[in-house]
């Protein structure tokens, strides 16, 4: 079973930036996405950005211009640069992973323990 480990939370002040790492412990050769979602005390888990194995990037509304997701395939890893940090930017920071089979069915999803990122404002 694939296992995702990330790193990289912390705190950090309102305008500040943070780099979230996520390494997934065994190569995926399927078509895939990768990425990250967040959870705030009393809300919904949202997504926050995703990145498939072909390149194409989503972010949520609210992150766009301020954080970057990228993937290095050979090493299985997808960071989050966060910039611009805003208190309601704290969560806790889910690396997520998608794996589709060959009629573009899901069939694998594996999640991480989290990271907590906490934004003082």
């Amino acid at each position: 079973q694939v296992q995702l480990v990330e790193s990289g939370g912390g705190l950090v002040q309102a305008g500040g930036s943070l780099r979230l790492s996520c390494a997934a412990s065994e190569s995926i050769f399927s078509s895939n996405a990768m990425g990250w979602y967040r959870q705030a005390p009393g809300k919904h888990r949202e997504l926050v950005a995703t990145i498939t194995s072909g390149g194409s990037i989503n972010y949520a509304d609210s992150v766009k211009g301020r954080f970057t997701i990228s993937r290095d395939n050979a090493k299985n890893t997808v960071d989050l640069q966060m910039n611009s940090l805003k208190p309601e930017d704290a969560a806790v920071y889910y690396c997520h992973m998608e794996v589709f089979g060959p009629m573009g069915l899901r069939y694998l999803e594996v999640w991480g323990l989290g990271t907590l990122v906490t934004v003082s404002s």
